[in-house]
Formats: structure tokens, sequence, C-alpha cells
């Protein structure tokens, strides 16, 4: 009899801790993959039994998902404009609360970027170059924005190949299917894209800035987790990681 007893308090408590444990679906810009995959298992260390799953993509496109009722309960955006309009639209359960300024560069796995300019991408030995989709990508538009203040844009959009986001436009760089791209700073840094080749950081004064934000959405109201973990999004561990990955924090000052 006390065996059977002690295994119905152990289901009981088991029971017990699955319906405490807490779960949440995370909206993400496609540049915050590597540094995100890193802050979730950070996370979660001091936060077992919580599952944080993390979906990656374009800004634009979670934008207009969550309007149409896509389940998640963050939304990290590469553009703060997006999350700024689902708070104004009472879709948002907090305020949009900045956390990073994204910064772009010309990478590839087969010429020297570290030795190129936004000018060079005129070179007629250069035949396809890959930028994010400036209709729904942040980095899709500040990449057009870079080559349009550098009076490149006609000379090179007869070249330009489209990624649905930016991690996908690094993916044709990285497999041959550009020769040279302008792609996300924090991607370049990741060790799977340093250990191939260089990059060139472009200057943000061509460009407006990429100031990223994110919120809670109204779905996630009430979830003690989608709040637990946005509040770790500040903490000192995240931040670091952040740094690592080139991402410019709130109250830095960009380097040219």
């Amino acid at each position: 009899m006390s065996f059977i007893k002690t295994l119905l308090a152990a289901c009981f408590l088991l029971s017990t801790s699955a319906a405490h444990a807490g779960k949440i679906t995370v909206a993400a810009a496609a540049d915050l993959k590597f540094a995100m995959d890193e802050i979730v298992a950070t996370f979660k260390k001091s936060n077992a039994g919580e599952e944080v799953e993390v979906i990656y993509g374009s800004s634009g496109k979670f934008h207009t998902q969550i309007q149409e009722g896509a389940p998640y309960d963050l939304y990290f955006s590469a553009d703060i404009d997006f999350p700024r309009e689902l708070v104004k639209k009472g879709l948002a359960a907090s305020e949009v609360k900045p956390y990073a300024f994204g910064r772009i560069v010309l990478w590839s796995a087969t010429l020297d970027a570290t030795k190129m300019n936004l000018t060079s991408l005129a070179d007629p030995k250069i035949a396809r170059i890959a930028i994010a989709n400036p209709k729904h990508a942040p980095y899709g538009k500040r990449a057009e924005e870079a080559l349009r203040a550098a009076g490149m844009w006609d000379k090179v959009e007869p070249k330009l190949v489209y990624g649905e986001n930016i991690a996908a436009t690094a993916q044709f760089v990285q497999t041959g299917n550009a020769q040279i791209g302008i792609i996300a700073l924090s991607l370049a840094l990741n060790p799977e894209l340093a250990n191939k080749g260089g990059y060139w950081l472009i200057p943000d004064s061509l460009h407006e800035p990429l100031e990223q934000g994110y919120i809670i959405t109204k779905r996630a109201e009430s979830n003690p987790l989608a709040k637990r973990f946005a509040g770790y999004m500040s903490s000192k561990p995240a931040r670091a990681v952040m740094t690592r990955y080139g991402f410019v924090l709130p109250g830095e000052n960009l380097k040219k």
C-alpha cells in the first residue's frame, strides 16, 4: 500500500510540475538566429521545464501574420516600426521595447570583401548580388537605401537576387548562388560564416538606422513565461550575447 501511495504522490508531483511548465512561441527576425539561440539556451538553464520555441523569418511577414491571428507570444522585429503599429492596433500586451540596432555588411565566401566597398559591386565579374527583399525585410530596405546613397542602385539592380529574409540572403552567398551579398553583421560574425569569408562594414550614414524592438503580444497578456523571457533580454548574459554578435545596444554609439 505504501508503494502505491508513493507512486500516486510521484504522479501528482509530475502532473503538477507539467501543469506549471510554461510554453511560449517567439517570432524573431532572421538576423537574431544565432544570438537568440544562445540566449534561449542560457535562459532555459535557470528555467528548467519551460519551453521556448523560436521561429525565425521576415519581420514584415510576422507583422502581417500577427494581425491575422498567428499564435506568437513575443515578436522581435528588425524594424521597430512594425511592433509600434501593432501596439496602435491593440495587438500588444506591452509597450515596444528597443533591444538593438543592427548593422549591414558586404559579405562573400569567394571574394575578399574586406578589400571591397559598394562601388566594387559594379565590377562586371560580379554577376549576382544578394540582398533581402526590400518589400518586407528591413535589412533589404537598408541595403537598397545604402546602394542608392552610394549612387550604385541603378548599376547593380539587374544583378540583384532577393532573399525571403536576411538568413536566406546569407545562404544564397554561402552556397554560391550569389558571389556577394549585403547581409546582417550578426550573421557574418557567426562562426559558420566567419570561417568561410570576410566582410566590409557598410557605413551607417548611408542608410536609416536599423532600430529593432519587441513586444509581448495580446495573446500572451496573461503568460508569465512571456514576461520572464522579455525581462531576461535586458540581463547581462543576454546583452553580452547580443554585443558579441555585433548588435549595438540601446544607449551605445554606432561605430562607423
